[in-house]
């Protein structure tokens, strides 16, 4: 009689659920303190660093998942509103929610902390053609202010993740407070100037090299 040592759907699943725990418990620790040790994911996840191990063989690359996530978060939101015919409509919607799902406190607190892979670099290169295609439709509908780039996004998502009290619920009121306020600024119905030249890609990409 032989034994069938084939995970099933339940490893499987077991597995997955054990997996979203710790990369719960490591988004926690990591935007707490980036320079926190592996050790203290485990605590969090409660889970044995042999485990965690298994799973990421470093602290480089439980970062890099964390940020591949949040980029695909970006990703997908940036495509669902492309498909939305308003585009005013579509870009502040998208900018809402990609503040709600909180991808750029990644941005802010693991910028430079890990060694990027081709693949995130090639996401990253997307995510800016996508965004810079929802600027250029906004600003052709003559709903956003002309002198605004797609880099100037990155930013305002980055002010709005930089909000951040112990209490979640107040934490992303104030966010989609001050996202409202940033959107008022966005818009064409002004004839001043914004100061400065704008941000370029290489201003903001140095921040991912280790």
């Amino acid at each position: 009689m032989t034994t069938d040592t084939t995970p099933g759907p339940g490893r499987r699943g077991q597995a997955a659920r054990n997996d979203a725990v710790i990369l719960d418990a490591a988004r926690e620790v990591f935007l707490a303190d980036p320079k926190a040790p592996v050790s203290a994911v485990a605590k969090r996840a409660e889970v044995g660093i042999s485990a965690l191990y298994r799973r990421y063989p470093s602290k480089d690359d439980l970062l890099r998942t964390l940020c591949e996530n949040g980029l695909r978060t970006y990703l997908a939101e940036a495509e669902a509103a492309l498909a939305e015919p308003d585009a005013w409509a579509a870009l502040t919607g998208f900018l809402t929610r990609v503040v709600d799902a909180d991808v750029h406190s990644l941005t802010v607190r693991l910028a430079g902390r890990f060694t990027p892979t081709e693949q995130l670099g090639a996401d990253a290169r997307r995510a800016g053609e996508l965004a810079g295609r929802l600027v250029d439709r906004a600003r052709r509908d003559g709903r956003l202010r002309p002198d605004v780039v797609a880099q100037d996004l990155g930013l305002v998502l980055e002010g709005c993740a930089a909000i951040r009290l112990p209490d979640p619920d107040r934490t992303g009121q104030l966010r989609r407070r001050y996202l409202g306020l940033l959107l008022a600024g966005l818009a064409a119905d002004t004839t001043d100037r914004l100061p400065g030249p704008p941000p370029n890609p290489d201003e903001l990409n140095w921040r991912w090299r280790r």
